[in-house]
């Protein structure tokens, strides 16, 4: 989905679309915050399903790894390290730096901020966020544009529902499998 998709989708839900203006709104309220917040909601949803990415790094005994390393070699922002894999190390300063132990190719898959979109950011942007996190997205936004609205209370009822669908979101990407050679007699 790009921004521009988002935007419409919106805009739409609170009732403010437009598709003639440039903006996709005739609000210049809406129109000068929308990509902020939209920020805002992208980055709390990729906390609750989290952006995989996979870094390969040769690293040598003795090496000091921090997420700047791995941010560096994954072009992203790095919000977690889930796990490391290859060569033996200790972890320091509360996970966010990794002492090697022995020298080889450190297999890691982190966890990552998605880019930031800002009110420059063009309309062609595309999301990395899955298609569950997305369908969820305009809820957050739309509570957010109109939670000061206090001629009507309809930022709370897309703050509630967005909170719900928050909730029932599946963190995983995938499901653990177990299989038993030769079958189980019960």
């Amino acid at each position: 989905m790009t921004l521009k998709e988002m935007k419409t989708k919106v805009l739409a839900l609170i009732e403010e679309l437009n598709p003639e203006h440039e903006a996709l709104t005739e609000d210049p309220d809406i129109a000068l915050k929308i990509n902020e917040v939209i920020n805002q909601i992208m980055i709390e949803l990729a906390c609750v399903k989290k952006i995989p990415k996979y870094v390969e790094l040769e690293v040598n005994k003795g090496d000091i790894i921090k997420f700047a390393d791995i941010e560096e070699e994954c072009e992203y922002e790095v919000y977690q390290v889930k796990c490391i894999q290859g060569v033996a190390y200790d972890t320091k300063a509360d996970g966010t730096v990794y002492k090697i132990r022995e020298s080889g190719t450190a297999e890691i898959d982190v966890f990552v901020f998605p880019e930031r979109i800002t009110s420059k950011t063009k309309d062609g942007y595309e999301f990395e966020l899955t298609s569950d996190v997305l369908e969820i997205m305009p809820y957050g936004v739309a509570a957010d544009l109109l939670k000061s609205d206090v001629s009507a209370d309809f930022g709370s009822v897309y703050a509630k529902r967005f909170e719900e669908m928050k909730q029932n979101l599946d963190p995983r990407y995938q499901l653990g499998s177990i299989y038993i050679e030769g079958g189980v007699s019960i």
